[in-house]
């Protein structure tokens, strides 16, 4: 407790920030270290001004950080300080990494990351898109980041546990206050095998700022962003950009070129991102970064084939992986709606077409 409450105690240093911590931690290796130094030795760590050497020597604790400590470890969470075996790697590397990180759950082993974000008003191409491919980067042995929000970040962390797999959540707020709401069970899927995590003090609101600062920690815990139906004014590009910032890879999913949700995303992709259309894309771009000390499973298998009658043959082929109203279907099909819409209902009992609401229907794979 006395080592956690110096940590605290230091970042709440007027002037001090994440970039300063973080220098002040190479530097003297822990904030007692700090503490003890004398006005000479902090002087000579960039950024370090007169003022704020002052402010170390002459600061006084903060009342609420006790209670912030009791009610942490009341909920049965912990904090990771950025020296911790625990504290993941990659995101100790960036210039402004968290000193300490709030957890539900445990981050542990959580490398190969890959973080994947995107709308929240996500279509059900982007959804479905989503989770099958977390889910096939979770059997690959990868962890999965995002941002726990609704649409793409909540179709990622589905796919990896899916898949069986770990999968890290970032609030852009307190963990006690899950945002959005509705995800609290997810919230408590996430933590069982893997870990959701916040910067921000345990009852801090999910007000707008805090998302943009959360987005480096997303990208910075991986060693790639995969961007999914992002429009070009979305969030998702911030955490674009800063993943490319932090010299990490970014990678894109394309979308349907009529989609305004796709334009942020096929932008990237003509600035250089890379094109994903499945796992093994982002396997064969980062094997040689991967560790060799966790070996890959072997790509999951591929869907069985489905037996399909002469009728089945006939609608499969005029659908898509974007929706389709089904009067379209009628229309192209030349079936009356009756006969048609037991045959949709026949292919969504095989797993072969999905239903969203308005009557369209979708392949949920190519494997037919």
């Amino acid at each position: 407790m006395d080592n956690i409450l110096q940590w605290f105690f230091l970042k709440s240093v007027p002037g001090i920030g994440n970039h300063l911590f973080k220098r002040l931690i190479e530097r003297f290796e822990s904030p007692q270290a700090v503490f003890g130094a004398s006005d000479n030795d902090l002087l000579m760590v960039d950024g370090i001004s007169q003022r704020v050497a002052l402010s170390i020597k002459n600061h006084a604790f903060p009342d609420w950080v006790e209670e912030e400590l009791q009610l942490t470890a009341k909920r049965g969470y912990r904090i990771v300080v950025m020296t911790d075996a625990e504290y993941p790697p990659l995101l100790r590397e960036i210039p402004d990494p968290p000193p300490f990180l709030y957890v539900s759950g445990c981050l542990g082993e959580i490398e190969p990351s890959i973080s994947v974000v995107g709308s929240r008003i996500a279509t059900s191409y982007g959804i479905d898109a989503t989770q099958e491919l977390c889910m096939h980067l979770a059997q690959l042995n990868f962890t999965i980041v995002s941002g726990m929000a609704k649409g793409i970040d909540t179709a990622a962390h589905k796919g990896a546990l899916m898949g069986k797999g770990r999968t890290v959540a970032v609030l852009g707020s307190g963990l006690d206050r899950i945002y959005p709401w509705e995800n609290r069970e997810l919230f408590k899927k996430i933590s069982e095998t893997g870990a959701v995590v916040s910067e921000f003090p345990l009852k801090t609101e999910p007000d707008p700022h805090n998302f943009p600062i959360r987005n480096r920690i997303i990208s910075g815990m991986s060693l790639g962003t995969i961007i999914v139906e992002a429009t070009k004014k979305s969030g998702s590009l911030i955490t674009a950009r800063l993943a490319a910032e932090q010299n990490r890879e970014v990678f894109a999913v394309p979308g349907n070129i009529h989609s305004f949700k796709s334009t942020g995303t096929h932008s990237l992709i003509k600035q250089g991102a890379k094109l994903v259309e499945n796992a093994q894309d982002i396997l064969d771009e980062l094997s040689a970064l991967i560790s060799t000390n966790k070996p890959a499973q072997e790509p999951p298998p591929p869907l069985p084939s489905v037996s399909l009658t002469d009728q089945e043959k006939q609608i499969v082929p005029l659908l898509e992986p974007y929706p389709v109203h089904i009067d379209d279907l009628v229309h192209k099909s030349g079936m009356d709606v009756g006969r048609l819409s037991s045959i949709l209902l026949t292919l969504e009992l095989k797993g072969l077409v999905k239903q969203t609401p308005g009557k369209r229907f979708f392949l949920t794979t190519d494997g037919c």
